[in-house]
């Protein structure tokens, strides 16, 4: 028997179909069921379910529904392009995060005319509400179908199925005159979902191999509900406005340079003052916090990478050099430099916890297509520690990495989800530790009242881990802090502790991070503030404005007063309008605008205006330093001087 699962209720069915055994089972047409999930494999109504199996179906609502009507909104795309574009060569088409895409060999260049066009055809396949067919081939069947339609792509992709995985027969889905290589799930038919939109057209290597033809990848994005859909476009426009890679030039606080570091980052002075104040709470939170720093070096022996087992997991992505006859590798992780430091001397059980910490900056080989400004780079700064601990230590080390994390997501006005991840099948070690570590970290959340999700076999192959989302002003998620447990470091580096009873025993590894990376991070704040920073770590928190060429020198007395005070000042002297001044001070951000004439040196004020536009009259300087200073200080998000 088969149980599904809906609206709170089980029915047991007979193995079928699922959409046959849905009609069996007496559930309303009207309940918009599109599939199912059995564990974490989500399936559409053409699945035929197995002797044993509990079925959750999934609706419209469900958070699954995207992942299916998305797909089949990417054979829409294609249907349509193949009716319009004669030649076109498919190679895959699947799901991402918030839509979909379509790579396609085409013999002409698309344009945004071009996806005007797609998108009218596509209006009109859903218009004709196609029913979508589920058949299987043999491989070889499959490869003279699609020889004879003139799609090598699809050749490509069941001959590594057959080499690769040995299937014995593949699964393709027909929409009239538009049959593809899938394994699904979709839609029973192309009129279901209506609210899409095409949103780009970029070049895309086949298979993501530079050597192989650049193929069209078509991105688009489709939603049930049409305010679902015009609420996601709104915020991808304010995500245009916020791009760090325009507004990091604009505001001079980074530039990348590709013909002679591709990937890496050029911080210029303002960029590099942000980083600085975000790396000076970080050390003073770590101290308080129990951390000691240390720093390693960025170039190690080979062996050492051999030994973590990085050499066989991670030699892809890695950067290497050879001199004296020694073969060395650029650091792309922090953690076997913090190992050996912790193997320079022996411990106790009364040295443990041991919290290491350490800014360590890392390189790590991605390939162009997908280096991305601050948010996917070569060259990136980890805010890396590891904490070396006893198994009952664990859980007090978890509450204490994770009130760290929420202090500092808060100090950035940054609500966060936490996700749980558990044992994956290529897990090392035991079922006990794994269990005892997992208890742990679920104890450790629930003992600060958290909500948490769990992602069932999603952890890493040396221990379970917790993630952090966090969500920026304009609603996207940032997968920003982790805290993994790590169980196969102790063991491969032989790391010990004499326990109390004299006795040698395994210490457990806790890697974590809070930012991530500090590149990452600072393109997550640019785009979260628009590059508004709060004044605490603007790069320059005000600006002095003299009127005229007259007021200069008490516009200097004013500045040179402000940097005494610490306060980081600029003082803009040009002989240009004032308006002028103050509109190009907004648009650097600039937090506070001092405007200084004959009235304000009468009577020893400044004319203090917000990046806002809001204009605060006149402020004697001694309570505008106060106040900004105790601004500063608090690190407030907001102008202390609009705060009620």
């Amino acid at each position: 028997m088969v149980i599904l699962r809906f609206d709170g209720e089980e029915k047991e069915c007979e193995p079928a179909q699922l959409r046959e055994m849905i009609e069996k089972a007496g559930i309303s047409k009207g309940s918009n069921v599109i599939g199912g999930k059995i564990g974490k494999k989500i399936v559409d109504l053409f699945y035929t379910a197995q002797d044993g199996e509990e079925i959750e179906l999934i609706t419209f609502e469900s958070p699954e529904a995207p992942s299916i009507y998305r797909h089949t909104m990417a054979h829409i795309m294609a249907q349509a392009v193949q009716r319009l574009y004669k030649g076109a060569k498919f190679a895959i088409g699947p799901t991402i995060e918030n839509g979909f895409y379509y790579d396609i060999d085409l013999p002409q260049t698309l344009n945004e005319e071009d996806l005007k066009r797609i998108e009218k055809e596509m209006k009109n396949i859903i218009k004709e509400n196609i029913p979508l067919e589920r058949f299987e081939m043999t491989p070889q069947e499959a490869i003279n179908y699609f020889k004879e339609k003139d799609q090598p792509y699809k050749v490509e992709l069941v001959e590594d199925l057959v080499k690769n995985l040995n299937v014995e027969s593949v699964s393709l889905y027909r929409q009239k005159d538009f049959t593809d290589l899938c394994r699904g799930p979709h839609l029973p038919s192309t009129g279901l979902v209506k609210n899409f939109k095409l949103l780009s057209v970029s070049g895309a290597y086949w298979r993501g191999d530079e050597h192989n033809k650049m193929l069209q990848r078509i991105y688009g994005t489709a939603f049930y509900k049409k305010s679902d859909l015009d609420e996601y476009l709104h915020m991808l426009e304010e995500a245009e406005k916020r791009d760090h890679r325009k507004l990091g030039p604009q505001l001079d606080l980074f530039s990348l340079h590709s013909d002679v570091a591709p990937g890496m980052v050029f911080f210029h002075p303002n960029g590099t003052i942000v980083r600085r104040e975000l790396e000076n709470y970080w050390r003073q939170e770590h101290r308080k916090a129990g951390y000691v720093e240390v720093i390693t070096p960025m170039v190690m022996s080979e062996s050492l990478w051999r030994q973590s087992g990085h050499w066989d997991h991670y030699r892809d992505n890695m950067y290497f050099t050879e001199k004296e006859d020694q073969h060395f590798a650029i650091k792309p992780m922090n953690c076997p430099g913090h190992i050996i430091i912790y193997k320079s001397s022996s411990h106790s059980y009364r040295d443990l916890p041991l919290r290491m910490c350490e800014l360590g900056t890392v390189h790590r080989y991605e390939r162009s297509g997908v280096v991305h400004g601050l948010f996917r780079a070569r060259a990136f700064t980890q805010d890396d520690a590891h904490i070396f601990c006893t198994p009952e230590q664990i859980e007090d080390e978890i509450v204490g990495v994770v009130n760290l994390i929420d202090k500092t997501y808060k100090l950035f006005g940054f609500p966060y989800k936490v996700e749980l991840s558990t044992k994956p099948d290529d897990a090392m070690g035991s079922d006990e530790i794994w269990e005892t570590s997992t208890s742990a970290l679920k104890k450790a959340l629930e003992d600060l009242n958290m909500d948490y999700q769990i992602n069932e076999g999603d952890g890493a192959f040396y221990g379970p881990k917790i993630d952090f989302h966090v969500r920026d002003s304009i609603g996207r998620t940032w997968q920003c802090a982790t805290i993994q447990l790590d169980f196969l470091m102790p063991e491969r580096f032989d790391l010990t502790y004499t326990g109390s009873d004299n006795a040698e025993h395994r210490p457990v590894m806790i890697h974590r991070v809070i930012y991530g990376s500090l590149e990452r991070f600072i393109g997550i704040l640019i785009e979260h503030y628009a590059g508004a920073f709060p004044t605490w770590i603007a790069p320059v928190q005000a600006i002095v404005l003299p009127i005229s060429d007259k007021n200069v020198a008490y516009a200097k007395k004013i500045h040179e007063i402000l940097e005494k005070a610490g306060i980081r000042s600029f003082l803009d002297d040009r002989s240009q309008k004032i308006g002028y001044k103050i509109r190009e001070a907004q648009l650097k951000k600039i937090p506070y605008m001092l405007v200084a004439g004959k009235k304000e040196e009468e009577s020893n004020t400044v004319a203090v205006r917000l990046r806002s536009g809001t204009d605060l009259g006149a402020i004697d300087i001694k309570e505008f330093i106060e106040k900004i200073k105790a601004e500063i200080s608090s690190k407030s998000q907001n102008s202390i001087f609009e705060v009620k």
